[in-house]
């Protein structure tokens, strides 16, 4: 796999890039278990993912990622990176400039940013087993303490929180980031082993935008099948190629 690592804002990037280009690109927004260090990543170091990137790859398209700060929770520091890292791709690979996003669950809320008038030029968007709502997750996870009590920590460092503002003033504080209703988006939600509830997320997104006229497509899949669907997720992004 030819890929390129390198830092911006101190945290590791890479692009992958394909033997034939076809001049599109996806921009891959990780889960909270995302990383990139100097020479590896999440996405090449997980078997799954690593089929799905290689699928990517071998139909042409450059694929480029960031450590965006690691469990950011859809801060505002990952958002402006992922739009400096965006810049900074299209002007050193050739490119079209209207890329494709690949968002997969915390990552789906800096997508949601970035289409919400924060980069124009957005293909269309895949979003798979999303997180919509970081107050609905948190709201959820108070029913497992553990998992609560990590969370709210992860929170006070990815929102820059002071250790003295309680858990409830951290509920009040975090920013609602709006459901877009721009670009054609499909969603790929496990049956099984989600960390967000489908409905408190992906039909709630699936419903807001069929209210608003603008409707999205859901597909539930098993879990084990979760990255053997590069195919479908090539074929969804190849209807939004035609116009240049």
């Amino acid at each position: 796999m030819n890929s390129r690592f390198f830092q911006l804002d101190g945290e590791w990037c890479v692009v992958h890039l394909p033997n034939k280009p076809n001049g599109f690109a996806v921009f891959v927004i990780g889960d909270k278990n995302h990383f990139v260090e100097e020479n590896s990543s999440f996405w090449v170091q997980n078997l799954g993912r690593l089929q799905l990137i290689e699928y990517l790859l071998d139909q042409g398209y450059t694929v480029f990622y960031s450590n965006l700060y690691g469990k950011h929770w859809g801060s505002g520091r990952a958002v402006s990176l992922a739009l400096r890292l965006y810049h900074i791709i299209v002007k050193t690979e050739i490119l079209n400039k209207r890329i494709h996003i690949l968002a997969e669950g915390m990552g789906s809320l800096v997508a949601l940013q970035l289409m919400n008038d924060r980069l124009e030029h957005i293909r269309s968007v895949v979003m798979m087993n999303p997180c919509i709502s970081m107050k609905q997750h948190l709201e959820d996870e108070k029913e497992h303490k553990f998992f609560y009590k990590n969370l709210v920590k992860e929170l006070r460092s990815a929102y820059g929180f002071d250790e003295s503002i309680s858990k409830e003033e951290i509920e009040r504080k975090l920013p609602s980031i709006e459901m877009s209703l721009k670009y054609p988006v499909k969603i790929w939600q496990t049956t099984t082993n989600f960390l967000y509830r489908p409905e408190k997320h992906s039909r709630t997104y699936e419903e807001y935008r069929e209210e608003n006229k603008s409707p999205i497509s859901l597909t539930y899949y098993l879990a084990d099948k979760r990255f053997s669907i590069g195919q479908s997720i090539c074929k969804f992004y190849q209807e939004y190629e035609k116009n240049l």
